[in-house]
């Protein structure tokens, strides 16, 4: 989500929280007359403003910052930019969003799942456009007078899911910046909801963390952010976790992976040597396996106006909920039973999708782990294409790692079920999946 700001603009509830209301019942608010803004009795209602996708949370976050955005439609020309940075605490950009579950039947309705659960792909949505406000009022000065900063989604770095989250029970995003460097950001953001069994504490349902990036909005460079100053001991862990994790981006990117390339050559044999038996000799394949490229499904579609976000880019979190989908419904075809939805592995914004664009949505199995019988694992890759036919070029825009399982009541009714372990055809398939199974350990020892 691209978003930015002035701090002493925020027309923030007094408890803090944002209430989210469903779309439908603002959806009349072109032909009422709304009460004007900070003393504003011009401002155009949210509904009207163009360049923004429109959700229930998207347009509570625009309608508590309505003056902000208006502004931003029009940026000032030639404005120079911020001159000093400022030190911020993570309470300065802690955001809260509540879903009025409980009493609001049609946002209620319009965040359904078949299975009476929050939908993910509509979650992941909100999730990205409440953190890209909260690094929009971290990176923002305190004059209006300076050049806007673009703040973009580099990277999704984890999502998971901690409980099945409940359309019935009111719910709660909470999030603040937790670490920056030169021109990044991480947001953490936690999904919270209470028991069922009418327990008043609320638990952690989703944890995630967003990475975003500032560009300077005249020459497109990356540009500096205020800095970060951690108060409590719980924000100084989390500050030197973070650290730890862009530590770890860099030396990916450095390309260390060469030192290991000795030692991944019997890997790679071994998953080759399983594959080339269903190539060249398919009778005689294990039927307990199956090619990667036969658990593929794909989609296209061409991107509309009405995706854009406020600087006229498609909306991050649209595509992270159509890439979603498809990864559901791939793991539903794989399994042959209803899929459950634990992790977003890692999310990977490599360049801008425009307005127009030919958005062609690739997706797979990787990989499968059956250790725990209980809780057997998909992994799912969803790759976004940008086609030009006109070029004849494609060129990826986002890669996208899903980790399901099987829903245990669907997996109850079915005997003797077992998952199929996924086997590469090619070389370039088989470093795929080393290369995510070793990203997931990685990641995983440094959670640890």
């Amino acid at each position: 989500m691209d978003l930015n700001s002035s701090p002493s603009n925020y027309t923030i509830p007094v408890n803090g929280t944002i209430p989210v209301a469903s779309t439908f019942a603002s959806a009349t608010a072109p032909f009422e007359n709304p009460p004007p803004a900070n003393g504003s009795g011009d401002r155009k209602p949210i509904a009207l403003w163009p360049g923004m996708y429109h959700s229930p949370v998207t347009t509570a976050l625009w309608e508590a910052r309505s003056q902000i955005f208006e502004r931003l439609l029009d940026p000032p020309r030639d404005a120079p930019p911020q001159s000093e940075l400022l030190t911020r605490t993570p309470s300065q950009s802690r955001t809260s969003i509540l879903y009025n579950f409980s009493s609001d039947f049609v946002l209620r309705e319009q965040y359904r799942d078949p299975w009476n659960e929050v939908r993910i792909g509509k979650l992941l949505e909100d999730l990205d456009a409440v953190a890209g406000t909260i690094s929009v009022k971290h990176c923002s000065d305190e004059a209006s007078t300076t050049r806007p900063l673009i703040v973009v989604t580099a990277s999704v770095d984890k999502i998971v899911l901690k409980k099945p989250i409940s359309v019935d029970i009111d719910l709660k995003i909470v999030g603040s910046v937790i670490w920056v460097g030169h021109s990044s950001i991480e947001i953490q953001l936690e999904v919270t909801q209470s028991n069922e069994e009418g327990n008043d504490a609320d638990s952690i349902a989703l944890t995630a963390n967003f990475i975003f990036v500032a560009r300077d909005s005249k020459t497109g460079k990356a540009a500096p952010v205020n800095r970060l100053s951690p108060e409590t001991a719980h924000e100084k862990i989390l500050f030197e976790q973070a650290e730890a994790r862009s530590n770890l981006r860099k030396r990916k990117r450095g390309g260390e992976k060469r030192e290991f390339e000795d030692g991944e050559r019997n890997r790679l044999k071994a998953l080759l040597a399983e594959g080339r038996i269903f190539c060249d000799m398919p009778a005689l394949a294990d039927r307990d396996s199956i090619l990667l490229k036969d658990t593929s499904l794909e989609n296209a579609l061409i991107c509309q106006p009405q995706q854009r976000n406020i600087h006229g880019r498609i909306f991050g979190g649209f595509l992270m909920h159509r890439a979603f989908e498809l990864a559901f419904s791939t793991a539903y075809a794989f399994a042959g039973l209803v899929p459950c939805f634990l992790e977003v592995d890692h999310v990977d914004f490599l360049r801008p999708v425009d307005v127009g664009d030919f958005l062609r949505l690739k997706s797979c199995v990787l990989y499968t782990e059956v250790h725990d019988p209980d809780q057997p694992l998909i992994n799912v890759e969803v790759v976004a294409h940008v086609t030009r036919p006109e070029l004849r070029s494609s060129e990826v825009s986002n890669t996208f790692h899903f980790t399901f399982t099987v829903r245990p009541e669907a997996r109850a009714t079915t005997n003797g079920f077992k998952l199929r372990n996924v086997v590469p055809a090619t070389e370039e398939e088989a470093r795929r999946i080393l290369e995510r199974i070793d990203a997931d350990n990685l990641n995983e020892f440094f959670r640890t």
